[in-house]
């Protein structure tokens, strides 16, 4: 009879520490609408059986249009990244039409809305979207407008920039529209890609990577280390929940809020 408790009781122990051992939470997430994504990162996230949450902006068009709606029949989220991407042109090259150094804070949240209702175009999805500032800028005009974005409610959660330490803790009271994200750069290894996710489990609850080109365009994380990454995704999904920038960040605020 001991010896029948005593199993009983190391059962009993062994389920209440695994209900006690939560996943992490990876999102990933893909800046620009760009060609690579459709091509690349999107069939590799399909394999996987991963969605991903890709920021798209006003330059989709009737040729691709389809291909994104598609994605977002699969699962992907489709997300807000402005409509012209405006940024200070100090910071990159672009249209002087799109200098955000230029823009008012009622043009940016403008465009937000407009962009919105682009997204719902080709998703036919209602409701708030999330969002990620241009060039990772939260000011336009000199003047910042996270306050206003949230006044307006457009968007339930907003991604900026950072480092490889930009990781979510336990207990970290993260601003829902000033999530942070590691900026991938271009030319990044698989190795350090992984060693990303290892910090996360190591000391966080959630990360965020922001891709760009995957295989080929700019800031290109190259198709291998891209693989590679998924492929430890994979193999450690008892450990590590892959989601969008949406689910993922509901399930911040409910472990934040708890």
């Amino acid at each position: 009879m001991r010896k029948l408790l005593l199993v009983l009781l190391l059962i009993y122990s062994s389920l209440a520490n695994a209900q006690q051992r939560k996943k992490v939470v990876i999102m990933l997430t893909y800046d620009d609408a760009i060609a690579s994504q459709l091509n690349i990162a999107i069939p590799q996230l399909d394999s996987m059986g991963f969605k991903g949450t890709f920021f798209l902006m006003g330059n989709i068009n009737k040729v691709n249009i389809p291909q994104w709606r598609q994605a977002a029949l699969k699962g992907h989220e489709l997300a807000n990244h402005s409509l012209y991407h405006p940024c200070l042109l100090t910071t990159v090259k672009a249209n002087q039409a799109n200098n955000s150094g230029a823009y008012t804070v009622y043009m940016m949240i403008r465009e937000i809305g407009e962009m919105n209702n682009l997204l719902f175009a080709v998703d036919g999805k209602t409701g708030p979207r999330t969002y990620a500032y241009p060039c990772t800028e939260v000011s336009v005009g000199g003047v910042n407008y996270v306050d206003s974005l949230r006044k307006a409610g457009l968007v339930k959660y907003a991604r900026i920039g950072g480092g490889d330490d930009a990781i979510i803790t336990a207990g970290t009271k993260i601003d829902p529209l000033l999530v942070p994200a590691w900026g991938v750069p271009a030319g990044v290894t698989g190795d350090e890609l992984i060693a990303y996710v290892k910090k996360v489990q190591q000391s966080g609850i959630a990360g965020v990577l922001m891709f760009h080109g995957v295989g080929g365009d700019y800031i290109t994380t190259p198709a291998a280390a891209h693989r590679q990454l998924l492929a430890y995704l994979k193999q450690h999904q008892d450990e590590i929940e892959v989601t969008t920038f949406q689910q993922g960040m509901d399930g911040v605020a409910a472990a934040n809020h708890n």
